[in-house]
């Protein structure tokens, strides 16, 4: 049978890990896709860097159009990045009948709804494992394995470099600016690291989960997002002595209001197998109504990971290439005319737990004035710590955890208590999910 042609849309970290790895493991592809799948052009604007890793194996050119005009191309692989020069590639490639395997959660999360609606209507494929979470096959498990389930949430570590800060600051006590820096120096973190330590990178692709597990459009503008900035080696000192550990978590949950879509440092119990997740590892846990809570596990970036995702979409594309376009499994798992309207809830409407920290004064009745404000605001302590002051200081740090609460409640407690006299400094407050 004739090989599936592709033209490969930039040649950096994935694009040449997944140049090798369909290269290396040519034999057991064909033997699952059925037939050979060749990568035969490559457009990326170092013509010389592509040309010294293809090494003649596939045309290079710096024209991507040329690709798409390509009558014998039957897929593309976008592994350019960025929302502009991306989207509008993409979209000619669809216009031209190709099917698409992408790995650029920026450009879904924020365009997505455009691009399935244009592939839906010339019949094409958009394929987009490598998206989200590198190497863990967190989208056929959402779209397809838990299929019979209706999902309750998600919780993730869908960010390594944002993982790899916290867990040094946890292990070795090291403020956040110290951190970064190493993790610049190791290559974990970008130059400019805003999308991954203000946690925009970990809201793509939470959006992108959401849509899936809930049949909803994209809706990355409506997500709540903070990143990990503001933390400090106390409070994950102090999370440690209660018995839990900070992570940016991702996390979508269904409720009666509407779905919660938030990114933010959360709290979690450390006896929880996602708590214990460090490094630049990615971790992704799945609460099904039939199969319970489910958890995958790996590196979530790295060329030859991210490789993987690629080419097992490569893969699936090329097995369905011939198939009517009807009886593919959708885009977003749901058909394309049963997506729901469900509202995203905004953040004040979200109900969790809360880790506050406050610099008071020690002196008498300081916890009464606290505990008054927040029992006005309907908010109850489910444990407390208060630390000994410093030889010759007369202020002291509380630590407090709510049982559950509503966040505009808890924003109107924390308005209060700030205005106390006897608190000295501003409330540190960090969400607290238990996971059950």
């Amino acid at each position: 049978m004739k090989p599936i042609q592709v033209g490969l849309f930039g040649i950096g970290t994935v694009g040449s890990g997944t140049f090798n790895v369909l290269a290396r493991n040519r034999e057991e592809i064909v033997r699952r896709a059925g037939r050979d799948i060749v990568i035969s052009m490559v457009a990326d604007l170092d013509t010389e860097r592509a040309e010294r890793i293809v090494k003649g194996r596939a045309v290079v050119t710096r024209n991507a159009d040329d690709i798409i005009g390509n009558p014998d191309i039957d897929i593309v692989i976008e592994l350019i990045g960025g929302y502009t020069v991306a989207r509008d590639l993409v979209l000619k490639a669809i216009r031209a009948g190709k099917h698409v395997v992408t790995a650029n959660k920026a450009l879904l999360a924020t365009h997505g709804n455009e691009i399935f609606a244009a592939a839906r209507e010339k019949g094409v494929v958009v394929a987009f494992e490598a998206a989200v979470a590198g190497g863990i096959p967190i989208i056929k498990a959402l779209r397809e394995g838990l299929t019979a389930n209706r999902i309750e949430w998600i919780a993730g570590i869908i960010n390594g470099t944002s993982n790899f800060i916290l867990s040094e600051m946890r292990e070795r006590g090291l403020p956040f600016g110290d951190v970064l820096r190493e993790a610049q120096r190791l290559g974990y973190a970008e130059a400019d690291p805003t999308f991954d330590i203000e946690g925009v990178d970990a809201a793509h692709k939470l959006t992108i989960m959401s849509a899936i597990a809930f049949g909803i459009p994209m809706q990355f503008g409506a997500a709540h997002v903070e990143g990990i900035t503001k933390l400090t080696a106390e409070d994950i000192r102090y999370a440690e002595e209660l018995g839990y550990r900070i992570k940016l978590l991702g996390i979508a949950r269904r409720t009666a209001g509407g779905i919660e879509l938030r990114v933010h440092p959360t709290l979690i119990p450390a006896k929880r197998l996602i708590a214990n997740v460090e490094g630049v590892m990615n971790a992704v846990l799945v609460k099904g109504d039939a199969v319970g809570a489910t958890m995958y596990y790996g590196a979530g970036a790295g060329a030859e990971p991210t490789a993987s995702a690629v080419v097992a979409d490569l893969v699936d594309v090329t097995r369905v290439h011939t198939a009517d376009p009807e009886h593919r499994v959708p885009h977003l798992a749901f058909q394309p005319d049963r997506l729901a309207n469900t509202p995203i809830l905004p953040i004040g409407e979200v109900e969790t737990s809360y880790y506050l920290r406050l610099r008071v004064k020690d002196q008498p009745g300081v916890l009464a004035d606290i505990t008054r404000v927040l029992a006005d605001n309907n908010i109850s302590i489910d444990a407390m710590v208060q630390k000994e002051p410093a030889e010759g200081e007369d202020q002291v740090d509380i630590i407090m955890l709510t049982h559950l609460a509503v966040e505009k409640r808890v924003d109107a407690a924390i308005a209060r208590i700030e205005a106390l006299p006897v608190v000295l400094s501003k409330v540190a407050r960090i969400r607290l999910e238990e996971l059950r």
